[in-house]
């Protein structure tokens, strides 16, 4: 067992904080690029492998959903050796994995040539990709954290959720542009696969990156000292402040299934089949908020910086309980500048838990086992919560008629995150514990 220390102010050079902080974002970036093409090509990717389906888009969603439970899986792996071998040695090994996965998606032989292996082969890939995210989230951001200068690791670790919501845009832009400049034909003929091929040389240029960077001051310290956990699981499932703050990060991220996965993710398939707006237009709303969104995020994580992270993640929860009914019903009016203002309320509301959630729950662990206790629990949210809102809004939809079941979905994900706070003690003007 470990024996509490006092916490260690982080002196990070200014030059060295912004070289990390920019290898963490295009290693997001890379990561969480595949959601914007799975999002916007539901339909067509529903097309070319389960053509004889009347479900198709679901099934697609549920392919999407399953990657989420390994995420976890993920966590335990990545994470019991990230707080054993080192952060940075993982970063480089997930970025790696969800590379060469991503690109075999684009490389899949289609449904007509070699039929139910085709999406079984579709699912097997999603599983790696889910696996390689859950290692990424916690490591990611506890690495931009443990570099990040004393009172300004909100703003530092924000940059890494507008890398991706950039991502995720860049792969719905992408996808978006192809299907209007191919056409649906082509596009399910072999205009597909392209968006996917170009994670190879995304993923080389993260690893390039990442393998040329330093592991944390935070995890250096610790193992010149001897003081690295012999088996960071065992260690936090005995402690009960550390089972209490897993318990935090299994629901304080409830709103990210209404934000991230729903308003992002599902989005634009939401308006085309269930709103019929046009594919451009669904585009369009989704892009601007998009822009929105990352524009507000760094805003959000310097604001929490100064008033705490407490704050800024209970005001984005009411904010999200009041006016989440009322901004889809704006989307839901059919007028694509009432939709995309809607969206953009939604967004810059969401950029409040988005662009704070993450070093909240960094502040809540130890070195010794911020990696592993950090990233299994928020993993087992996103899997929970937030990989399922897809697949959940499309059979909810599709079962009761009422297009605003994302609404309501969003009032009460953000009222599981209001009540969860209740327990937190706001850590942000303290540096970092390594024990």
């Amino acid at each position: 067992m470990s024996t509490v220390a006092a916490p260690v102010p982080n002196v990070v050079d200014p030059a060295t904080a912004k070289r990390i902080t920019l290898a963490g974002c295009v290693g997001i970036f890379a990561e969480l690029y595949d959601n914007g093409i799975f999002g916007f090509m539901a339909g067509t990717l529903g097309a070319v492998f389960f053509p004889d389906s009347a479900n198709a888009v679901l099934l697609v969603f549920v392919g999407y959903a399953v990657s989420f439970f390994f995420r976890p899986v993920g966590a335990v792996i990545c994470g019991h050796l990230g707080d054993r071998i080192g952060r940075q040695r993982m970063l480089v090994f997930v970025i790696m994995l969800i590379s060469v996965a991503t690109a075999l998606v684009g490389l899949l032989p289609s449904y007509a040539a070699i039929g139910v292996a085709a999406p079984v082969l579709l699912i097997a890939l999603r599983i790696l990709q889910g696996f390689s995210v859950g290692g990424e989230a916690a490591g990611a951001m506890t690495f931009l954290a443990e570099h990040a200068p004393e009172g300004r690791r909100g703003r530092y670790t924000s940059y890494a959720q507008v890398a991706s919501f950039v991502s995720l845009l860049t792969g719905t832009l992408i996808a978006a542009a192809m299907t209007a400049g191919l056409g649906a034909e082509q596009m399910q003929q072999f205009g597909w696969r392209i968006p996917f091929l170009l994670a190879i040389p995304l993923g080389v240029t993260g690893i390039y990156i990442r393998r040329r960077i330093s592991d944390t001051p935070n995890f250096t310290r610790l193992q010149r000292e001897g003081g690295l956990a012999k088996n960071p699981y065992r260690e936090a499932f005995s402690s009960p402040l550390h089972r209490k703050a897993m318990l935090l990060a299994l629901f304080i991220p409830l709103m990210n299934g209404s934000g991230y996965y729903v308003l992002f993710t599902y989005m634009p398939t939401f308006m085309s089949k269930v709103l019929k707006f046009s594919s451009v237009q669904g585009l369009l709303v989704t892009a601007v908020s998009l822009v929105a969104i990352s524009v507000a995020i760094p805003y959000m994580g310097a604001l929490s910086d100064r008033v705490g992270r407490k704050n800024v993640l209970v005001g984005s929860a009411i904010a999200m309980a009041v006016a989440g009914i009322p901004c889809y019903l704006l989307i839901g009016t059919g007028s694509v500048p009432l939709a995309i203002l809607g969206a953009c309320v939604m967004a810059v509301i969401f950029a409040g838990h988005t662009g704070v959630i993450h070093i909240l729950l960094v502040e809540l662990f130890p070195t010794r086992v911020r990696y592993s206790a950090y990233g299994l629990g928020y993993n087992i949210s996103s899997a929970l919560f937030g990989g399922t809102a897809p697949l959940l809004m499309t059979y909810l939809i599709a079962q009761t008629g009422n297009v605003n079941v994302p609404a309501y979905y969003a009032v009460i994900t953000a009222v599981g995150t209001l009540i969860a706070l209740m327990w937190v003690r706001d850590k942000a003007h303290e540096p970092l514990r390594d024990a």
